[in-house]
């Protein structure tokens, strides 16, 4: 089992839970009435905390999760320093800790944003966008994508102006990129070696690519991510912050992440 911070929160939950809970039974076998001014202090901290942490660890396992952007294999679309919020339930209700999948609900699209459990290291999580469904033909040549024997179009915006943290990827082509209806930004080094292939995806996996195309650890390199590491479809942009920029990125707060 990975010890992860879902398998702390349930562990507090469960300790404060059970202390606060055995106090109470102690109190009515006695036949005593429960009298805050007389709690062991060990009583009081589980009953304060009992509810908060339970709130958190059931917002974080169901409903939405925050993660911190630490790389550039996402930009342009999720620059370093981008804090975003993960939806935890669209792909189906998950239990906490032991990651089984209890609710089946939408399938992932080709398209999506995904964090996912990084497949060679289940205790890293990894942020790409689907490239390639189970039963794909996926073809990656010359820089460019064919899905089942279609050509994925690319359309030139120019060169790329990267700022803060970013800044390294200035002078890459920026691209926006048809991915069968999901239209999004990518960056390509021209001249920069990349890898080639035809692959064809396996049941129940998904491929996966970083939007910065020549600066991505993605499926191209390890391969699949497997149905039962993903951990949700990020959806939003709830804080942006660049310390070798301009700090907080106001005009970045409040994006909708497609």
């Amino acid at each position: 089992m990975d010890f992860d911070f879902s398998f702390y929160l349930f562990a507090a939950s469960v300790v404060t839970g059970v202390i606060w809970g055995s106090y109470l039974l102690i109190l009515k076998s006695k036949g005593l009435v429960f009298d805050e001014k007389n709690e062991p202090i060990l009583v009081e901290y589980a009953r304060s905390f009992f509810p908060i942490v339970l709130i958190v660890l059931l917002l974080r396992s169901f409903i939405a999760e925050p993660f911190r952007i630490p790389s550039g294999s996402m930009m342009p679309t999720l620059l370093v320093g981008d804090f975003i919020l993960v939806n935890k339930f669209t792909y189906g209700i998950r239990l906490p800790v032991i990651n089984k999948k209890i609710i089946e609900l939408n399938e992932p699209k080709r398209g999506d944003i995904v964090v996912f459990r990084y497949p060679k290291d289940p205790t890293v999580d990894y942020i790409k966008r689907i490239i390639g469904l189970p039963g794909d033909k996926v073809v990656y040549s010359n820089k460019k994508l064919t899905i089942n024997d279609l050509p994925v179009q690319q359309v030139s915006l120019g060169r790329y102006q990267g700022l803060g943290q970013g800044e390294e990827m200035s002078g890459a082509e920026d691209l926006l990129e048809n991915l069968t209806g999901v239209e999004h930004r990518i960056l390509i080094r021209n001249g920069t070696p990349t890898v080639e292939f035809v692959y064809i995806v396996p049941e129940d996996n998904y491929f996966a690519m970083g939007d910065n195309r020549d600066n991505s650890n993605d499926s191209r390199y390890w391969g699949p991510v497997p149905e039962a590491n993903l951990v949700g479809k990020a959806f939003f942009i709830w804080m942006s912050w660049d310390w070798q920029n301009k700090g907080i990125g106001f005009d970045r707060i409040g994006t909708v992440l497609k």
